[in-house]
């Protein structure tokens, strides 16, 4: 047993540098004071974070990835809610095929989603603005809201609802009182997992978007197609921080370990 407690701690050990080894160099380079990218960095210098605020597209773009992630998790979690409720709580016929129709985005790659809805926004008139780019983050995160939500509902006790019920409460009342705040970790799980996904989706973005909706990492994207810099390194530093900020407050609030994996309240 301790030998192989101590093989499964290194491993893990191993593993996690493997993991952020990238995260570590990219950091590194952001605080580099030379015009190259440079690993360890020579000096210590905030040269690269002051030329974000100098460079307006950047921060133009960041604010289209912010509220894009949160209108399209926003959206995908209200259409998710009530469908995790029928496939997790009911028995009708063609269950098993609305649960996979959600979940079909993750079996379709990324770049034919990508040229499909060019085409389809395009019919639409709505290639290139804000709410066709929702549409399109909608579908693409809606199966990771789904599985968080639905990981909640299946652990409900159905008794509770029914004594609800049966003192007279009205659906609304039971879903507002009792299973709500019963799901509630899921549904919060669901909704950073999607707004972070939202975030940082750039292969389906990049065929949708045009100068007035460039998110984040399109500009990202096309600022290392024409030079690479330190810029790129203090922008990606910046988004990490934002993330990591993020995944820290609603640990401090629900618990990353009840939200990853749907855990309802008890």
């Amino acid at each position: 047993m301790t030998r192989n407690g101590l093989f499964a701690k290194f491993f893990s050990f191993v593993f996690a540098a493997f993991m952020l080894a990238p995260l570590v160099v990219v950091v590194g380079v952001a605080f580099t004071p030379e015009g190259f990218l440079e690993f360890p960095p020579s000096g210590i210098s905030l040269r690269w974070f002051q030329a974000i605020l100098d460079n307006p597209d950047f921060i133009d773009a960041a604010i289209v990835s912010l509220q894009l992630g949160v209108a399209s998790a926003t959206i995908a979690t209200v259409v998710c809610i009530p469908a995790a409720l029928a496939i997790g709580g009911g028995r009708f016929a063609g269950r098993e095929a609305l649960q996979a129709l959600f979940l079909s985005p993750l079996t379709v790659p990324t770049v034919v989603l990508g040229i499909a809805f060019l085409r389809f926004l395009s019919m639409m008139g709505l290639n290139g603005t804000f709410w066709g780019l929702v549409f399109c983050h909608v579908v693409i995160i809606v199966p990771f809201v789904l599985r968080l939500v639905l990981a909640s509902v299946t652990g409900l006790d159905p008794s509770i609802a029914r004594a609800a019920t049966s003192l007279g409460a009205g659906e609304w009342t039971v879903f507002r009182r009792i299973t709500l705040p019963a799901i509630i970790p899921g549904v919060v799980g669901g909704w950073v997992l999607a707004f972070i996904t939202s975030f940082d989706e750039l292969t389906v973005t990049v065929f949708i978007v045009n100068p007035a909706t460039t998110t984040l990492p399109v500009k990202l994207f096309s600022h290392i197609t024409q030079t690479t810099d330190p810029l790129v390194a203090s922008v990606s530093t910046v988004a990490i921080l934002f993330t990591v900020g993020l995944m820290l407050i609603v640990d401090r609030i629900y618990g990353l370990d009840r939200l990853l994996i749907g855990e309802g309240s008890r």
